[in-house]
């Protein structure tokens, strides 16, 4: 299956986004289990205690893979005796249909191959800043598997196209696995083998440019491993494990990450409040941040348009002035933490932020601009664990 427009190493003259079916990986579940207890959050979502966790639900359990510590061979090893136990067994070239159901709401998803193409293009657009640690352990996990563990999130506009449409038709039929999955959530996963469905697809969106909503760390990475073992045009190494959410589906929920200070002077000037509650309240609808300091609550007004952005312009960076955020901020999305952290001395001021709207974010990134780390916190995950992408050279997709 070709994309309308030919891609060479040097990429196409006028690139578009090109989502194909995969040979993908999944698990063999009359002999792993249930797949509630395979599964898991994207890697860098778990934490330590949570990790205990998941490694005790199932030997086979995903974070076995993505959360091997440094022990990259041995998370190599793990997947392909997986692989020759039949823990794993391949499927014919796919995509799939994948439905969470949480608080009520239900999302919809693709997941499917998407060519990895670099940010000049503008058409994979990212909106956060990346780190090198991140990175560095990513590239090293990938070189020693080689394989896609888990998919990294995007969105697209697909309100004009079909593509809702076709994904509620093959959501009609009975699934090929239900599970359960982190915070309560339920999940449904389809599988699409008809090659009509798959050039459908990768017609609606080969015209539409994708935001990165998770896994701006590892998108990167795949880019650096494509381009370091010289993957040609339809290696399978040129494209990522994506999971791709209409932004108009109901589903998608986009949360705000609160920042606590760990340094710094106090914050004046700000609309007095006189509670957590109020001050969440009052950032409904405004470009403003809350901030909480010596238990006194505050509204601070900014000028512009995001209010994370110009919350780290206008007051942020002036406190930290050359010192890099990161190593002053905590970030949480429970603001009532933000405040207990305050008050239990590990900062010294907590800044409140209301859900960032996604139509701003999306249009940042097409002018090129990022936001500051954490801006955006799109719930729930995506689970880790439903499907693998091999990455082998002699792989073409």
């Amino acid at each position: 299956m070709g994309c309308r427009t030919c891609v060479t190493s040097n990429w196409a003259a006028t690139p578009t986004a090109d989502v194909r079916a995969l040979p993908g990986v999944r698990y063999y579940l009359a002999r792993a289990g249930d797949l509630s207890r395979l599964v898991a959050p994207p890697y860098d979502v778990i934490s330590d205690s949570d990790l205990e966790h998941y490694r005790s639900l199932s030997p086979y359990n995903v974070v076995h893979l993505t959360r091997p510590g440094t022990d990259y061979q041995g998370a190599a090893r793990t997947f392909e005796r997986w692989l020759d136990d039949r823990i794993l067994e391949p499927d014919a070239r796919s995509m799939y249909v994948h439905e969470v159901e949480f608080d009520g709401r239900v999302r919809r998803d693709l997941i499917a191959a998407l060519r990895l193409q670099p940010y000049s293009d503008r058409v994979v657009l990212p909106h956060e800043r990346t780190h090198r640690g991140p990175k560095e352990d990513r590239l090293a996990l990938l070189r020693a598997t080689r394989v896609g563990l888990e998919p990294l999130w995007f969105l697209y506009e697909g309100g004009s196209t079909g593509l809702p449409a076709l994904l509620e038709g093959v959501a009609a039929r009975a699934p090929a696995a239900t599970f359960e999955g982190a915070e309560g959530t339920g999940h449904r996963l389809w599988v699409i083998s008809d090659p009509a469905i798959h050039s459908t697809v990768h017609s609606v969106l080969e015209d539409l440019p994708v935001l990165i909503a998770d896994g701006h760390h590892r998108y990167e990475t795949a880019l650096a491993y494509a381009e370091e073992v010289g993957a040609g045009p339809d290696d399978a190494s040129r494209f990522t494990l994506a999971l791709l959410t209409d932004m108009a589906d109901p589903g998608l929920v986009v949360l705000p990450t609160h920042r606590v200070m760990k340094t710094g002077i106090a914050v004046t000037g700000g609309e007095p409040k006189g509670n957590l509650e109020e001050t969440l309240a009052a950032l409904s609808g405004r470009v403003a941040a809350g901030t909480y300091r010596d238990h006194r609550y505050q509204v601070l007004p900014l000028e512009g348009e995001v209010a994370v952005v110009e919350l780290h312009e206008q007051v942020i960076d002036n406190l930290l002035g050359k010192r890099q955020p990161e190593g002053y901020l905590l970030y949480t999305r429970d603001a009532a933490e933000a405040a207990r952290w305050v008050d239990e001395g590990l900062g010294t001021a907590a800044f409140f932020l209301g859900a960032p709207q996604l139509q701003q974010v999306l249009r940042l990134a097409q002018e090129g601009k990022t936001l500051p780390q954490k801006a955006t916190y799109f719930h729930p995950k995506p689970p880790s664990g439903m499907v693998f992408d091999r990455l082998e050279r002699d792989r073409r997709l």
